[in-house]
C-alpha cells in the first residue's frame, strides 16, 4: 500500500520548490555570507537554516503548530534578536563600503559555529515554514491514507528540497565571489553583501504571523 498520494505529492514537491525559490531571509542570508566569506561559510549558514527548518517542521509534525502560535511573546523576542543582529552585520559590510581596499583587507571570517547559529535563528524566526506548514500541508494530504506517513514523507521532503536549493544559492555566489577582488569591486561587494543583510533583517521586521 502506498504511503502517499503519487499525483498530490507531485503537486506538494512543486509547490516547495517554488516556495523556497522565492527570494527571503534564508536565501538572502545565505548570499549575503557566500559573498562576503565564501562557499564553506554559506553552506555552514545552509546547514544552519535547515537545521532550523527541520526543528519548525518537526514540531508541525508532532502538533506543536498551536504551541508555538501561543507562544508569541518568545517568539517576538526572538524575532527582533534576530533583526537586530542582521541590521549590525548589515550596517557593519557597508561601512566597510567606505574603507575597505582589495580583497584581503575584508573583516575576519566569523567561526563556522557562529553562522550555522545565524542560520537557525534566522530559519525558526522565519514564519513562511510556520505558515506553509499550517496551510499548505493538508491540502496535500490525502483523507484515504494513513496521514503519519504522509507527513513524514512531506516533512522529509520539504527539508530536503530546502538543503539542496540553498546549497546551490550558496555555490553560485561562492563563485561569483572571485570576481570582486579589485579594490573598487570589493567595494561593490560589500555594499550587495550589506544590502542583503539588511534587507534580510528588514524581512523578518516586516513578518506578520
Amino acid at each position: 500500500m502506498l504511503a502517499v498520494n503519487p499525483e498530490l505529492f507531485a503537486g506538494f514537491l512543486f509547490a516547495v520548490v517554488v516556495l523556497i525559490l522565492m527570494p527571503g531571509p534564508i536565501v538572502t542570508l545565505v548570499i549575503a555570507n557566500s559573498l562576503a566569506y565564501g562557499q564553506r561559510t554559506g553552506l555552514a549558514t545552509v546547514a544552519g537554516s535547515s537545521s532550523g527548518n527541520a526543528l519548525l517542521v518537526a514540531a508541525g509534525a508532532l502538533g506543536l503548530t498551536t504551541l508555538l502560535a501561543l507562544a508569541a511573546e518568545l517568539f517576538e523576542v526572538l524575532r527582533w534578536a534576530g533583526v537586530a543582529y542582521l541590521v549590525y552585520l548589515g550596517v557593519r559590510q557597508w561601512r566597510l563600503v567606505f574603507s575597505a581596499g582589495a580583497m584581503p583587507t575584508m573583516p575576519a571570517m566569523p567561526s563556522r559555529r557562529g553562522v550555522f547559529w545565524q542560520g537557525v535563528l534566522v530559519a525558526v524566526t522565519n514564519p513562511k515554514t510556520i505558515f506553509f506548514y499550517a496551510a499548505f500541508f493538508p491540502q496535500f494530504i490525502d483523507p484515504a491514507l494513513a496521514i503519519g506517513p504522509q507527513l513524514v514523507a512531506m516533512s522529509i521532503a520539504m527539508v530536503v528540497i530546502a538543503t539542496a536549493l540553498d546549497s546551490g544559492y550558496a555555490l553560485l555566489a561562492g563563485r561569483v565571489r572571485g570576481l570582486f577582488a579589485s579594490a573598487r569591486a570589493n567595494r561593490v561587494r560589500h555594499g550587495i553583501t550589506g544590502t542583503l543583510l539588511l534587507g534580510t533583517g528588514l524581512g523578518l521586521a516586516l513578518a506578520r504571523r
